[in-house]
């Protein structure tokens, strides 16, 4: 019976020393960024398949930045991404778990120091930069879904109007030059099988999705933020507290010692 009361407490002891602020804010990052990375790379590639497949455009010879490369550069940021929030996630959980000890075992052999106070600072105003880079990025991926959801009309608005002639053209988005006309219309061949096609459909859902991690990442950092500003305040006032004590206890081991030195001089005058 005592084996067992000494292993509930020590479950519960490590329950309550688990940052569930900051692990909620680490899952729904994860979640967001995979979301983000996942979807984000399978669309670009299922954007690469439409431009070269109904809108017949090939590749550049050469170091030329075409959209294609472009597309490419992209994908090696999405798996910048994903390693780099990987990293950060577990970091910002370990800070989370020092934090958390710090508070809790303020008198125990665990101490916070000046360092401690900060490394929090500096995740503070990181997170904060993160936030703004995010918010960034989900304006970005705003765009592809704007483009998607024109193409997708279209194609919906040619169901139901019969004899409309409707035309995209690349030039429109900047994904083509001026001088280069990469437009396709509702009475060509391509833009019908396009619009029967299961990948244009599966490109844009793809972006939504990828849209929508990105705006988990950002409330994942603006999580992150009230997280690191309320572990910053309590460390603040756990130090302040520290301090008091110590500044307490030595008062009263110097008025032991005067009174131990006192109560020795008393003792050999009278002896």
């Amino acid at each position: 019976m005592t084996y067992l009361e000494g292993c509930f407490e020590c479950c519960i002891k490590c329950l309550g020393g688990i940052p569930y602020a900051s692990l909620i804010a680490t899952i729904l990052l994860y979640a967001g960024v995979a979301l983000f990375c996942g979807c984000g790379h399978e669309a670009l590639s299922g954007t690469v398949n439409i431009l070269q497949t109904y809108f017949e455009m090939a590749r550049t010879a050469g170091d030329t930045l075409d959209v294609f490369t472009m597309i490419d550069i992209f994908k090696y940021v999405i798996y910048g991404i994903a390693a780099a929030f990987f990293v950060y996630g577990i970091l910002l959980m370990v800070e989370g778990f020092f934090t958390t000890g710090a508070i809790k075992d303020l008198y125990g052999d665990f101490k916070i120091t000046t360092c401690g106070r900060c490394v929090s600072a500096w995740f503070i105003m990181l997170t904060y930069l993160f936030m703004l880079a995010w918010l960034g990025v989900t304006a970005f991926t705003s765009l592809p879904v704007y483009m998607y959801f024109n193409l997708w009309t279209i194609c919906r608005n040619t169901t139901l109007v019969e004899g409309a002639n409707l035309c995209l053209d690349l030039r429109q988005f900047g994904i083509v030059t001026i001088g280069e006309e990469k437009k396709i219309c509702t009475v060509s061949e391509n833009f019908l099988r396009m619009c029967e096609s299961t990948e244009l459909n599966m490109t844009f859902h793809l972006f939504i999705v990828a849209l929508a991690g990105a705006g988990a990442a950002v409330i994942a950092m603006v999580h992150y933020l009230m997280v690191l500003s309320a572990n910053w305040a309590y460390v603040k006032d756990a130090c302040r507290m520290q301090k008091y004590e110590d500044i307490k206890s030595k008062e009263e081991q110097e008025l032991h010692d005067i009174h131990s030195t006192r109560s020795k001089e008393r003792l050999n005058a009278y002896t």
